[in-house]
């Protein structure tokens, strides 16, 4: 059988495409799972799982004050018996999601960080714990900026900006509604 050139250009780029989509889902790396990252950020404090969804006047005072927007109104949330809050959420990095656990105080100050799936194929290095410290002890009090509070990480702008903006966005989600629950 053969080929003309055209026909030999599109199956060059379809194969292309279908490594480059197979490598891309190959580069995913879960470091946690939520059970882990409940046990590393909260040992074995006795926790419960809350149904919180935003309402749309909360998705408003969240962004607002935050200045991040809220892309899910279901919060993945658990409450520790010291009052406490466990989170699990997702920034964007580059361009896939980026699976986080937060812990929050009864006071609303950020305790942990944990990567717990990175998609990318670069920019990796927010999984360092020095850089995840950078969030302890920060609340809604102030809002967080990289290369002002947080130190970014070359090569991992997007993924280090996104998870900052996350940051306030959930303190400020602590402020508005966590906090009176």
């Amino acid at each position: 059988m053969k080929l003309d050139r055209r026909e030999f250009g599109k199956s060059i780029a379809l194969a292309m495409a279908g490594l480059a989509l197979s490598s891309a889902r190959l580069s995913a790396k879960t470091y946690l799972t939520v059970d882990q990252a409940k046990q590393v950020l909260w040992g074995d404090m006795t926790m419960e799982q809350v149904a919180v969804k935003l309402t749309s006047d909360q998705v408003d005072a969240i962004e607002d004050s935050s200045d991040t927007n809220v892309r899910n109104e279901n919060l993945n949330v658990w409450k520790t018996q010291d009052g406490g809050w466990f989170i699990v959420d997702q920034v964007i990095g580059k361009h896939e999601n980026i699976d986080i656990a937060v812990a929050l105080t009864a006071e609303g100050k950020v305790k942990g960080i944990e990567i717990l799936t990175y998609r990318e194929t670069y920019g990796f290095e927010i999984e360092n714990a020095d850089w995840r410290a950078q969030f302890h002890g920060k609340d809604a009090s102030e809002h967080l900026e990289l290369d002002e509070q947080i130190q970014n990480i070359t090569g991992a702008t997007l993924s280090c900006s996104h998870i900052t903006d996350g940051i306030n966005r959930l303190t400020h989600t602590w402020l508005h509604v966590l906090k009176t629950l």
